[in-house]
């Protein structure tokens, strides 16, 4: 192997360290959410509904597709989704001023005092994150011949 060769690949494996644990980071960071959800009362599914109905747009309310494309769902799922959501008194919907085959989706009064809740939970753990997401891998985690990044 060229010295070339080897810094290639040294560059490459390092790459790959940084990305393993930044996953790792996002991973545990959304784990931390989903235990979150599930304490304060809420599947992780209806927090991330109620995330994207408040802040997805800057409307205060979403459509039935613009939750589907949030949340990286099937249309037919989220309006599943939306309905239960509904029926606990997180949301409530509306027809489309417009078009009324559009339904505007809203947070209640229920859902946006539980979302509150849950985002100041989630902001320390959001500035732990940042700290943490794009720094290098512990020295421990280092395979032999990584050293630092050049």
């Amino acid at each position: 192997m060229t010295a070339r060769q080897a810094r290639r690949r040294n560059k490459t494996l390092w790459l790959e360290r940084r990305l393993a644990w930044s996953r790792y980071r996002l991973r545990r960071f959304l784990r931390f959410s989903e235990q979150a959800a599930r304490a304060s009362g809420l599947t992780p599914q209806q927090h991330q509904l109620l995330l994207g109905v408040r802040g997805f747009t800057a409307s205060g309310w979403t459509t039935i597709s613009e939750l589907a494309e949030f949340l990286q769902e099937r249309h037919n799922a989220v309006v599943g989704l939306v309905e239960r959501a509904r029926q606990r008194g997180l949301v409530r919907k509306a027809p489309g001023t417009s078009d009324r085959r559009f339904v505007r989706v809203f947070a209640t009064r229920l859902g946006v005092k539980m979302l509150r809740q849950l985002s100041a939970i989630h902001r320390h753990e959001l500035r732990r994150l940042r700290t943490q997401l794009l720094a290098p891998p512990p020295s421990w985690h280092l395979a032999p011949g990584l050293g630092k990044e050049k």
